[in-house]
């Protein structure tokens, strides 16, 4: 007994030793708890609202201050022309467009049907059906306020359009996220064991006396597995147009721009990755399982990003993924153009520059 217990203690020694282990044991539950906890929500919170008025009527004004006060959405601009729907919808601005008639107190006062139209982005149709149920309700009550106070006996009636998906098909939504994490977790897979081959099989001294420099030894690394990157994503797109029945709406010049900066991306936190571990099993599981996690749950690719907490918010601008997706969605489903996708592109850019470096400075480290 007395060496079973000395053996128990020698292995807790052991794991008390090691800080990785210990990190892994004791913080990971509790990372997996607050992100589960508070980013797999299917409410939909704090939505950015635009509306076009142009009765300004005492009741509509209620009832956008209702809205307003609403902790679902937050009344983000006030827009005068029609023609702008599209652009705010294209650069993502808001998430609702709320349109009452040139008639709306005339309407109510007279005791007919009046209508408001709710136009949301059906690129994500479940979210979009969830926003225009909660201002279906909101409408409800505003008509319920009114007719205590005595001011109108009749019915609001919410015309809901919803823009670029309005068969709200799951697959306009699922699509362009899936593409981002199949794009993502395979390139950074694939790279992520081109260093740590070199050194499990004792051929980093053959890279150690090479006259190439590194910068030429890394693109020998990245080439073969950018083109078969290439190859993936022509079979996804082929799979999304023909099977899935998910056009292009959009340029594919663009499209692909996109996505060849994000397999950039991609491949270069894969060399990255590749620089700092020593196995290949363990680049395998932080490529695998430590980017599959914030991908699904940081990206927007399953829940919407605008109703996590805000510190998870700043948290998935750190997550390539997010942006590159919002960027898909907008080509793909939208039909955006260039100027409607050219931060996601700048952001995509800055953070391949930097990892590039980032690899090119840990691969001469790992040189000297």
């Amino acid at each position: 007994m007395r060496q079973f217990i000395t053996f128990v203690r020698k292995e807790f020694l052991h794991i008390f030793r090691d800080s990785r282990t210990m990190l892994i044991l004791l913080g990971m539950p509790v990372v997996q708890m607050l992100l589960f906890g508070f980013a797999i929500t299917t409410e939909v919170r704090n939505t950015k609202v635009a509306v076009f008025d142009p009765s300004q009527s005492m009741e509509s004004r209620a009832i956008i201050e209702r809205f307003n006060a609403s902790k679902y959405f937050t009344i983000a601009e006030e827009i005068h022309e029609q023609s702008r729907i599209n652009d705010i919808f294209k650069y993502g601005e808001v998430g609702l467009v709320i349109v009452f008639s040139d008639n709306f107190e005339s309407e109510l006062r007279n005791g007919g049907d009046a209508a408001v139209q709710l136009i949301t982005d059906g690129t994500e149709p479940n979210q979009a059906s969830m926003i225009t149920g909660y201002a279906s309700n909101i409408l409800a009550q505003c008509v319920q306020e009114l007719s205590v106070e005595g001011t109108v006996t009749c019915r609001i009636i919410p015309q809901i359009r919803m823009l670029y998906n309005p068969q709200a098909e799951s697959a306009y939504n699922f699509v362009p996220g899936v593409m981002g994490m199949i794009l993502m977790l395979i390139c950074a897979m694939m790279t992520s064991i081109a260093i740590v081959r070199e050194k499990e099989n004792g051929t980093m001294e053959i890279l150690l006396v090479s006259p190439m420099k590194p910068i030429y030894i890394i693109l020998s690394k990245v080439t073969p597995y950018f083109t078969l990157s290439m190859i993936n994503l022509i079979t996804i797109l082929l799979l999304s147009v023909y099977v899935l029945g998910v056009p292009i709406a959009g340029s594919l010049v663009l499209l692909l721009l996109v996505s060849i900066i994000f397999i950039f991306l991609a491949l270069s936190l894969g060399l990255l990755i590749s620089n700092i571990v020593n196995t290949q099993v363990a680049a395998m599981l932080i490529s695998g399982m430590g980017l599959m996690m914030p991908v699904m749950l940081l990206s927007g690719l399953i829940f919407p990003v605008e109703s996590m907490p805000l510190p998870l918010q700043c948290l998935s601008a750190l997550v390539p993924a997010r942006w590159y997706v919002d960027a898909i969605r907008k080509i793909m489903i939208q039909g955006a153009e260039i100027q409607y996708v050219m931060r996601e592109i700048l952001i995509l850019t800055f953070i391949t520059v930097a990892l590039v470096v980032l690899s090119l400075k840990t691969f001469k480290n790992r040189l000297n």
